[in-house]
Order: structure tokens, then C-alpha cells, then sequence
């Protein structure tokens, strides 16, 4: 048995991981494998946290709180995208919590810019999909997150975004560990259609990760809804060894 943690991006929340989570137990079997889907404050169920009040080190020691209470140990940690940012410091904070790490489709800012300044800057030199004044925010979200998804799947999918927001101090923090990363085995999926993360990039942040294995799956940046039983399989499988 192993203990999955899964760890959300920017502007969702735990409830994204509902189709992986579902799809490994359909997989393992019932009971084979304890999860747990985290929620930063502002979202999912910590929807009504007082974001402004936070600051970066007291959302590394909620999350990993979280995990503690649930029980759970040896824990293989599972992020996406922005997940990226937090993954480094919980694994730095608490060393002994974590037997491996999985990054699907994660950023790794440079150290000394932001989240924002590496994704809509560095990454794309401005012309991001979310930069695009001339596009809706759900048009813009739909760019993003939906290049895979069939039309009915991208309107139920773009419903649910919007109430879920981590502090904006995770947007304002620019200090990012990495080097401890080499003590862990880690692993990063790399997403072949992503709309956010070009794969050259995703490349270099599994480098910056100091991931050893890189499986791929074809699919956009939102794989673990639209490819969750091959997502599932990989997880599978690198836990596994094989």
C-alpha cells in the first residue's frame, strides 16, 4: 500500500484530483492505496480562508499539517502545475513525510521571478492566453486548460473554475529550493498537448526538479481530468518500479 497525496495548481482546487483518484482504485482495487487530495487556503473546501493573512512558509506548514492529521506517512506526493512551487518547500520542510515525488506538468520558476513573471513572461513573452485581453476569462481558461476536451467537457469543466484562489503571496514569492531535490526520487510526467507548458519547458523543470524518469502521456495541461486512467497507470507504475 502506498499513501498518494495530491496537491492542486492555481485556480482549483483538490476536487480536480476526483477522476485520477477513482481511476487508481479501479485500477489497484479498493483499498489498495490510501489518497488524500489537499486544498490550499482559498479553495475547495478552505474556500472561505482569509487569503491576504497568509504567507508562503504558513501554507507550507498547513499543507503538510494536513497530511499529518490524515495519518499518513511515506507519502508519495502528487502536484500539478502550481503545485510546483509548493511541493520543493514541503519536501524541505519536512523531509521525513515524503517517499517520492510526482510533478504532472509543474512549473519550476527560475529563482527570483515569480509564478506570474516565469509562466506569462519568461515562457511566453507575454502573449499567453491569460494576458489576452480581447478573450473572456472563459475564453481564456478554455485556451488553457481545454485544447483536449471535447465541447460538453470543456463547459462542465469551466463551470467549476473561478471560487478557488491560493493567497497572493503565492504570486508574489520568488525564493525556490530545489537542490534538496536530488535526496528524493521524483518523477515528471510530461503532458505532450499542454497549452501552458510548452514541453522544452516541461523538460527543463523536470531537470530543475531533479526528476529520473519522465513518462509521457498525450494529453493538455488538465491530464489528470481528461487522461486520468492513464495518469492513474502511471502512477502505478512509478511507485511500482517498473
Amino acid at each position: 500500500m502506498s499513501d498518494f497525496v495530491f496537491l492542486h495548481g492555481g485556480g482549483q482546487g483538490g476536487w480536480i484530483w476526483d477522476e485520477t483518484i477513482a481511476a487508481l482504485a479501479a485500477q489497484a482495487g479498493e483499498g489498495a492505496h490510501r489518497t488524500l487530495a489537499l486544498d490550499g487556503p482559498g479553495c475547495g473546501a478552505k474556500r472561505d480562508a482569509d487569503r491576504a493573512s497568509y504567507a508562503f512558509d504558513a501554507i507550507t506548514a498547513e499543507l503538510t499539517g494536513d497530511i499529518e492529521a490524515a495519518g499518513f506517512a511515506d507519502v508519495v506526493l502528487v502536484g500539478h502545475s502550481q503545485a510546483g512551487t509548493h511541493m520543493p518547500a514541503m519536501i524541505l520542510a519536512r523531509p521525513d513525510l515524503f517517499s517520492r515525488a510526482v510533478f504532472v506538468s509543474c512549473v519550476a520558476p527560475d529563482p527570483g521571478l515569480t509564478t506570474i513573471e516565469m509562466t506569462g513572461t519568461k515562457i511566453h513573452g507575454g502573449s499567453h492566453p491569460f494576458n489576452d485581453a480581447a478573450l473572456s476569462v472563459r475564453d481564456r481558461y478554455r485556451a488553457m486548460f481545454c485544447n483536449d476536451m471535447a465541447p460538453a467537457q470543456q463547459e462542465a469543466f469551466l463551470d467549476k473554475l473561478g471560487p478557488d484562489q491560493w493567497p497572493a503571496c503565492c504570486y508574489s514569492h520568488a525564493d525556490w529550493p530545489y537542490d534538496h531535490l536530488a535526496d528524493l526520487p521524483a518523477s515528471y510526467v510530461l503532458c505532450l498537448q499542454d497549452a501552458i507548458l510548452p514541453l522544452e519547458w516541461q523538460e527543463r523543470f523536470a531537470e530543475r526538479f531533479r526528476a529520473r524518469s519522465t513518462p509521457r502521456i498525450d494529453a493538455g495541461h488538465q491530464a489528470m481530468n481528461t487522461r486520468p486512467h492513464a495518469l492513474a497507470e502511471i502512477l502505478l507504475s512509478e511507485v511500482s518500479g517498473v
